[in-house]
Parts: structure tokens; sequence; C-alpha cells
């Protein structure tokens, strides 16, 4: 088994480095608003929609490639990595998936131009994690779809101009469906602007009668069992992201350890910080193995759900524990928002929750250890 890069992923890598860095490198860590003008860039050099087929628009890449990319552009600018999530893993997945002969043709092409975003609208004041308990309520209306609820914690959503709305066309979870709804649409509303403890902003997506075009429906039954299995694909850019961040933290740590001196000798000289290296570079390692895995294994560009569960849980924790570590080798300095090690740590936290938790995920390897569903409701097995 080869678990090098062939020479084309290796020019991959380094003529997407190249172009981040001439793109994105003066504004690298520095951004509190969506990158609009990243995303044109990305669309300019054929860099969105990488894993979707040519006759859809896309680049019609494997997921490697797509997880190359997302690693080389994360490296130097976490926020061009939001664009670049938006457009190739996220929500952009399901319209491309499942959209109408309308949606595919006059709505996907402006996320894959830049001139648009998307974003996932699936979280709701009551149900997070348990997404067969969300209260948003679809139902046609002639030529029309009607809906009402609201949605929280929406990633990009201030900056957004349609999301994928997860909603109930009836009370039982088969009748779990999704709406692309465009943010112009009668009845449809955003709260304010509110900032994660990363510095990303999200904020609630209100729906009042909200009425849409039928054509924008992606599913109004079984959408659970038909859409679910894209998140696979989600998550692996959140692991992308996760894990190309931990390298740069570690990545400048090795450097200041090198260079920094304490008690007359360099920081590389003591054991201890020796150890806590080695501890590292295991972990990302082992991160970035199994991350490949599941996406090597990727059948027709959707990972395995365990897989792809065991790559972000262990991606997820091991780019907090490396960023947190990292910090703690520049010491002061690290901790100073002047650098942008303590970015890193807030920001990789914020991927233990966000595209499934890392409890969520532990129940999915759990249930594939012992070829069964546990249900996690409350009186169940009782």
């Amino acid at each position: 088994m080869d678990f090098s890069l062939t020479p084309e992923q290796k020019a991959l890598v380094e003529s997407v480095t190249k172009l981040a860095e001439r793109e994105f490198g003066d504004r690298a860590f520095q951004r509190t608003e969506f990158a609009w003008d990243s995303l044109k860039v990305l669309a300019e050099h054929d860099l969105t929609g990488l894993t979707l087929p040519v006759e859809l628009g896309g680049q019609g890449a494997s997921l490697l490639d797509a997880v190359l990319v997302m690693t080389a552009i994360t490296k130097v600018c976490p926020h061009s990595a939001d664009a670049l999530q938006a457009s190739n893993f996220g929500a952009i997945r399901q319209v491309a998936g499942f959209g109408s002969e309308h949606v595919r043709r006059e709505v996907l092409p402006r996320f894959l131009s830049g001139d648009a975003l998307v974003t996932a609208g699936m979280s709701e004041p009551d149900a997070g994690s348990a997404l067969t308990d969300l209260r948003t309520t679809a139902r046609y209306d002639g030529d029309h779809v009607v809906l009402n609820g609201q949605k929280c914690w929406n990633s990009h959503g201030p900056d957004a101009t349609h999301s994928v709305i997860w909603c109930r066309f009836g009370p039982a979870s088969r009748d779990i469906g999704a709406v692309l709804v465009p943010f112009d649409s009668p009845g449809f509303s955003r709260g304010k602007r509110e900032l994660h403890m990363s510095g990303e902003s999200h904020c609630q997506l209100f729906m009042d009668d909200c009425r849409v075009p039928k054509e924008y429906v992606l599913a109004d039954s079984g959408a659970l069992r038909t859409m679910l299995s894209i998140f696979g694909v989600e998550r692996m850019g959140n692991a992308s992201r996760a894990l190309a961040l931990a390298e740069t933290a570690y990545e400048r740590a090795v450097e200041h350890a090198k260079s920094r001196k304490a008690f007359g000798k360099d920081l590389c000289e003591f054991q201890g910080l020796q150890w806590k290296f080695a501890d590292m570079r295991v972990e990302l390692d082992a991160a970035r193995m199994l991350l490949w895995r599941a996406v090597a294994n990727a059948d027709a560009g959707t990972p395995d759900a365990t897989e792809a569960s065991i790559a972000k849980l262990h991606a997820n924790r091991t780019a907090f524990t490396v960023a947190n570590e990292a910090l703690q080798v520049f010491g002061a300095s690290g901790y100073s928002q002047e650098f942008p090690l303590e970015y890193i740590v807030r920001r990789t936290r914020g991927w233990m929750i966000a595209g499934g938790s890392v409890e969520i995920l532990k129940n999915t390897i759990a249930g594939s250890i012992f070829g069964r569903r546990f249900d996690q409701r409350a009186g169940a097995g009782a």
C-alpha cells in the first residue's frame, strides 16, 4: 500500500500553495468577515465544485484532490479555506445532488462562480444533534412551498444568499425533507450577527410563511436516508481544515523551539519538549492517515460513515490538543492575540462541535462495532 502522493498530486499542492500565498497571504489570520474576494479567486482558478461532475459545472476531481487543496489553503489562510469549504464540501453538495433541473441550471452556477453563497440550515433551538426533533415545517401551496420555523448557529448566515433548510413535510421522521431557500424570499428574515468563540459569524434564520417556488424543494420525504450520506464529505472538509491548522501550529512551534533560548539552551534541547513534539508528530501522522483512508475508500465520492466518523473524531481531537500544546511552547506570545496561535486553538475547538460533535461520532462508531443502532432518546430500551 502506497501512502505517498503521486507526482500530479504533489504538483497540485505546490501550485495551490503558491496561489494561496500570493492571493490570500497578506490578510491571513486577520479577517473578521466572510472572504468573498477569496471565493472569487477560487472560482477563477477552477477550485470550486472540485468533486462535482463536469456536466454540473464542477471539475470532476477526486475527493482526495479536494482534501489536498483544502489542506494547502487552510495552512495559508483559514478564512479563505472557509470559502473553499462552502463551495466544495458543504450544502452545495446537497444542491448539486438533489436539486431540480431549474436549481442545477439557474442557481448552482452562481455558487460555483462565487456570486452566491449557500449554507446548511439544520440546527434549531431544540434540535441540534437530534435532527429528528426539528420543528420547522413545510407545506405545498400551489406552485410554492411555505415554510415556518427558525434555525440557529448558521455558519456564514449573515453573509449567505441561500440556505438548505431542513424541515418537516409531515409529523414522522420519514417526512423530513430539505428546501433551498433564497434569502430574498417573502417571509424570510435574519437575526442579528453574532460571533462564535473563534470570531466567525453566525445568525438565526426565521421563516414566517416563507414562500419558495416548489422547484427549490430538494426532498420532501426520506431526506435523512437519502441525503445524510453527503455529510461524510462535509466532515472530510472539517477534518482537513482542523488537521491543517494543527500542522500550522506544530510547524511554527518547531521553528520556535529551534530558535528560542531558555537558561542558555535552545528550547528543543529540553527532553520534556522533545517528548511533547514527538507526541504531536505521532498524532498528526495518525490523523492524516485516517483522513486519507476515508477519502481514498470513498465510493462514488461518498466516504463510508464509520471511516469518516473515525477520521473526523481523531482529526478534531488531535487538532485541538496539538494547537494547545503548540501555544504552550510559545508561552506568553502564544497566548497573545498579536500572533495566530491563540486563534488556532479557538478555531480547532469549534470543529469538535460543528459538522457532527465528537460524541455523535462516537455513537456512530459504536453502532458499527456492535452492528446495531443505539437509540439515545429518553426511555429508549426501557
